[in-house]
């Protein structure tokens, strides 16, 4: 590498946060060594991955702190691409030796003709979606302690038919610095934190469930107003309580309205899935190919946006190190792109979204989702619920499924009433939602106007990695929906 070509001096440069190369004694010329040994063998791109997490949890089962546990861990993992070819390798020891070795493990995975020399790095502003709390997070695990148990007393106090509480909270703080061949040179350090709290109810007859949860990127000052553990607790509360009285769901075909909010992981898992670049460069999407063309009524427009602040989908950069964007997947029920990483937006000839994301460093990044909402529209919440005679008005969702072949799903609604003649009557248990996610986009009539996102709460999962992300809808009125239920 040339002097031309050299890392930026970070003295010299004071916007570059220095963690781990005061941390752990990296310096510029083992990075510079590390992507030499990873190209050795040929190849296109090579990128080095260094990440450091410090995490917390607690938890409160029964009134009784039941776990308490923070750690840390550290490490490096090493890409290289040739053509479709990816070779990764990565260490959870950071010395000169075990770094350049995992580089050589890589280039010869991936080992091919050489395409592309490494070029300059620079290290380019990002904006700032989630300053870090001052200091960082500490270790008082009594602030800490001090929610789950307000929880805990709040959703006790709630109701006498609530005979269980178990509560939690966990935070990390995630360092992050990518190294890329093609120039890229990006840190960042990320805070995340969550509350949950869950309840059980019970009455002469019944025993029901009910959870509720916030979080975000951000530190304690989050649990406030809405999101503070007495209201999340008391949601939990009521939401079991409102099972103990809830009739069997109808089956069958029927008129569907989703809430606001939350609702939204149906739209994540049905249609968002579908639209990650890796599944429609080889062709297993039901959305493959179908760029320009109407895929959803014209009602709809679909968003990921990695560039809200506070979010928990949030990034300042992706996990390649590059800018994450507010990118539009439908627009008026056109398919506009998809969601790309570097490797499927080389290979497909498209621009990068900035979307390349891992779990950790022992994982190879991939096109993945960051906060995916449906845009509003212009009708009346209400006047949505008064336009159907007979149907399902599904409020909170549990788990899921969906084949992203064919775009076919199953969800269970957590929470939903019935629809007669226009007005939300008794609530139902066991219902599920069953359909074809493209399909069921064309049958959106109505769209409200109250648009809402989860309070901070969602992680989703693809190929065995989990990453935090965020979803959201506004009231939405789909015509055909099959519904499955027990009831008549």
């Amino acid at each position: 590498m040339s002097a031309a070509q050299a890392l930026p001096n970070p003295a010299a440069n004071p916007s570059h946060k220095r963690y781990f190369f005061e941390k752990f004694g990296i310096t510029e010329r083992l990075l510079e060594r590390c992507l030499g040994e990873a190209l050795s063998a040929g190849g296109d791109y090579a990128d080095l991955y260094f990440e450091s997490v410090t995490a917390t949890s607690l938890g409160v089962d029964e009134q009784i702190v039941k776990s308490a546990s923070t750690g840390t861990s550290a490490g490096c993992g090493i890409r290289v691409l040739s053509g479709e070819r990816t070779g990764y390798a990565y260490t959870d020891n950071l010395s000169p030796e075990r770094l350049l070795h995992a580089a050589k493990t890589a280039a010869l995975i991936a080992s091919g003709p050489a395409k592309e020399p490494i070029q300059g790095f620079q290290e380019k502003p990002l904006t700032d979606l989630y300053p870090v709390p001052l200091g960082g997070f500490d270790l008082d695990l009594a602030a800490r302690l001090d929610l789950i148990q307000r929880a805990d007393r709040a959703a006790r106090a709630f109701s006498p038919h609530v005979i269980q509480v178990r509560s939690s909270y966990s935070e990390e703080l995630r360092r992050i610095l990518v190294i890329g061949s093609d120039g890229a040179f990006a840190s960042d350090t990320q805070p995340l934190c969550r509350l949950n709290v869950f309840v059980i109810a019970k009455d002469e007859k019944n025993t029901a469930r009910g959870n509720s949860g916030a979080g975000g990127r951000g530190g304690l000052e989050l649990f406030t107003g809405s999101k503070s553990p007495e209201t999340l607790a008391r949601e939990a509360a009521r939401g079991a309580i409102l099972q103990l009285s809830a009739v069997p769901a109808p089956a069958g075909e029927m008129e569907v309205v989703l809430g606001p909010g939350w609702p939204g992981v149906l739209l994540h898992e049905a249609v968002g899935h579908g639209l990650e670049a890796d599944f429609n460069r080889k062709k297993t999407s039901a959305f493959a190919g179908l760029i320009g063309q109407s895929v959803a009524s014209s009602k709809v427009t679909v968003i990921d946006n990695g560039t809200m602040e506070g979010r928990r989908g949030s990034l300042n950069v992706d996990d390649e190190g590059s800018p994450t964007q507010e990118t539009v997947l439908i627009e008026n029920g056109i398919l506009k792109g998809y969601l790309t990483d570097k490797l499927s937006s080389r290979l497909m000839g498209s621009a990068n979204t900035g979307s390349g994301r891992r779990e950790n460093y022992q994982c190879i990044p991939m096109p993945r989702m960051t906060n995916t909402y449906m845009l509003a529209g212009q009708d009346e919440p209400e006047d949505i619920i008064r336009s159907v005679k007979k149907g399902l008005y599904a409020v909170n969702f549990g788990g899921g499924q969906v084949d992203i072949t064919n775009g076919k799903f199953v969800f269970s609604a957590s929470e939903a009433y019935l629809i007669e003649d226009g007005k939300i009557t008794a609530p139902v248990k066991d219902a599920t939602l069953i359909g074809n996610g493209p399909e069921a986009l064309k049958y959106v009539s109505m769209v409200g106007h109250d648009l809402k996102l989860d309070e901070g709460i969602g992680t989703c999962g693809k190929a065995g990695q989990s990453v935090p992300v965020g979803v959201g809808m506004p009231t939405v009125k789909l015509d055909r929906m099959t519904v499955g239920g027990t009831g008549r």
